[in-house]
């Protein structure tokens, strides 16, 4: 009120001291020490669950030397958020979909990653990793160099546009895109694939995305 403030927006543990806020400022009002009086309006603070929001603790990671301070991407801060990787546009999308509560509740933190999911898949282009290869030679391709394949950047979004993806006779997979019914693996199983399996075996067919059966 001394600084002329018209709002103070504070969380639900403040609301009991309101009355006495609201009396001493109503007292003050006459004396002409202060000339306006702010109104308090309260509202629940975002918990997430599984993580620590309160500074009180954070503080003591900053401090502790738990973390390399504020911005540490593993602190569930904005700037650790940011060095993290999360745009702000998630973070709006979010706030705008928890909206501002009267009760107390815990947010699952699968919201949070949602939201910046679907902001991420609007401007990231799509790329593919091996993270365990296995090479694969195709002995019935007649090509003597490279071909190159023209994949889109992104599925939905043709405005980002293609790249090139070179294909030969020689490619690598995902160790587990393989199930070999001949190995270990397969005689744990009585030479037969797990129910379902729709990807690479022995003699068997596939089709390889952007490029042939």
């Amino acid at each position: 009120a001394v600084e002329g403030i018209t709002h103070s927006l504070c969380t639900l543990e403040f609301e009991d001291h309101r009355p006495l806020y609201d009396w001493t400022v109503d007292k003050l009002l006459p004396t002409g020490l202060i000339d306006c009086k702010p109104r308090q309006i309260e509202f629940s603070r975002l918990n997430l669950k599984y993580t620590v929001l309160s500074k009180r603790k954070l503080i003591q990671l900053v401090e502790g030397k738990h973390v390399n301070g504020w911005d540490d991407p593993r602190m569930p801060t904005l700037s650790g958020m940011r060095r993290r990787g999360v745009p702000p546009s998630a973070l709006r999308l979010f706030c705008e979909r928890v909206g501002i509560s009267k009760s107390d509740s815990n947010i699952d933190f699968g919201v949070l990653e949602d939201c910046v999911r679907e902001e991420m898949d609007k401007i990231s282009m799509r790329a593919f990793a091996v993270l365990n290869p296995l090479k694969v030679t195709i002995t019935n391709w007649q090509g003597s160099t490279l071909e190159d394949f023209e994949v889109p950047r992104h599925p939905k979004i043709e405005e980002m546009g293609d790249r090139t993806v070179p294909f030969g006779k020689n490619i690598y997979i995902e160790r587990s895109d393989f199930f070999d019914t001949e190995g270990p693996e397969g005689e744990a199983n009585n030479n037969r694939p797990p129910k379902g399996f729709k990807r690479l075996l022995p003699g068997g067919k596939v089709r390889l995305k952007y490029a042939y059966v």
